[in-house]
């Protein structure tokens, strides 16, 4: 299905068309350029209609930022409770077929797995020439799974967070960040309007960086392959190693993630810099942490880390993804099914019962 060569004709290549910010180099390579409000220009989108095709978590967020923003944004999905919910939050929700025909904009924040068959079935139709097909994750168009035509614009253009924080960020003020690539300028505004799109959700506040198809999508799968299913695996294996070593299981898990310890330190990574965030801990902690993690973790896994690289790049996984779909998610279904086995799951359920929420306890001081 794939070319091993990577990107070859596909238009996951991000063209320069606007001078940003650079913030110098780094080992000889350009950094990315990063837009922040003063690059971007909401009048370029006066006489556009933006068509959100999706109205979940990240697809209500956007279109209610960019309705705010002063943007014409309606909202296509299929009849369900999302269509009510855009309905009932003032949006003129349509079929997505409909709404891809009005659009001049047209917004995919729907799952990968679903957008081949709703953009062929739904959005290939409509796409006269001049339209601009924006995509919140660009592995279709990376791999080739969709293929617009030449005269449209095509972009990949995604907040850095989840809906909720999307929303609530944009309403104070606060500072957010998207990444953004150029696919395809068939007309040679796809940047400005690009921008302007970021800056409408809040985007080029905290500020867009423009990155290309290929770079956003296997970075990302990388993560979501590697760096995320090491820290999962490992926590798991930990759980069964403290509680066969007869250590309660409520208080492994209470200490190794129930308490949310871990993601206030990963939020000190953000803050502090991944090293830096080690002084957030007791010395102890971070002698402990220095001297084991290369017994635990060899470097020799990083031929391991390349191979899954590899496939991601090459696009085994991609089609081995495809041929999981295709074949109706057995895999899928079974590992899932394994995972709400594990014992860590009624454990759980234990542990919140025992935590008082926040409402009990200021009812009791209240008291």
């Amino acid at each position: 299905m794939f070319s091993e060569k990577r990107n070859e004709g596909r238009v996951g290549h991000a063209s320069s068309l606007i001078v940003g910010r650079t913030a110098g180099r780094v080992r000889g390579r350009e950094r990315l350029n990063v837009y922040y409000d003063e690059d971007a220009d909401l009048s370029v989108l006066k006489n556009d209609i933006v068509a959100i095709v999706g109205y979940g978590n990240q697809g209500q967020a956007q279109a209610l930022n960019m309705r705010d923003s002063g943007v014409n944004v309606i909202v296509g999905n299929v009849k369900d409770s999302y269509y009510d919910q855009a309905a009932k939050d003032g949006f003129k929700a349509y079929s997505i077929g409909e709404a891809a025909k009005q659009a001049t904009i047209i917004c995919m924040i729907i799952p990968d797995e679903v957008q081949k068959g709703v953009y062929e079935t739904e959005i290939q139709q409509h796409l006269s020439k001049g339209k601009m097909l924006v995509f919140s994750s660009g592995y279709n168009i990376h791999f080739g799974f969709i293929a617009p035509p030449k005269d449209v614009d095509v972009i990949d253009m995604f907040p850095l967070t989840f809906g909720a924080r999307v929303r609530e960020r944009f309403l104070n003020r606060q500072s957010l960040g998207s990444f953004l690539a150029i696919g395809q300028d068939a007309t040679g505004k796809a940047k400005q309007k690009a921008l302007a799109l970021a800056k409408a959700i809040g985007c080029t506040r905290g500020g867009t960086f423009e990155t290309t198809f290929a770079h956003e999508t296997e970075i990302n799968l990388y993560l979501e392959q590697v760096v995320y299913p090491a820290i999962f695996r490992i926590m798991a294996l930990s759980f069964d190693v403290l509680v066969d070593a007869g250590y309660p299981p409520e208080l492994v898990s209470l200490e190794m993630y129930l308490s949310k310890e871990p993601s206030e330190f990963f939020a000190s990574m953000a803050e502090l810099g991944f090293f830096e965030s080690a002084k957030v801990g007791s010395t102890t902690a971070q002698y402990g942490e220095m001297t084991r993690a290369p017994r635990i973790i060899k470097d020799d896994i990083k031929n391991i880390m390349k191979e899954h690289l590899r496939e991601i790049q090459t696009g085994v996984f991609a089609n081995e993804w495809a041929l999981e779909q295709a074949a109706g998610y057995p895999v899928f279904n079974k590992l899932r099914k394994e995972g709400l086995e594990h014992p860590m799951n009624e454990v759980e359920k234990r542990v919140k019962k025992l935590i008082r929420p926040q409402e009990a306890q200021s009812k009791i001081q209240s008291g």
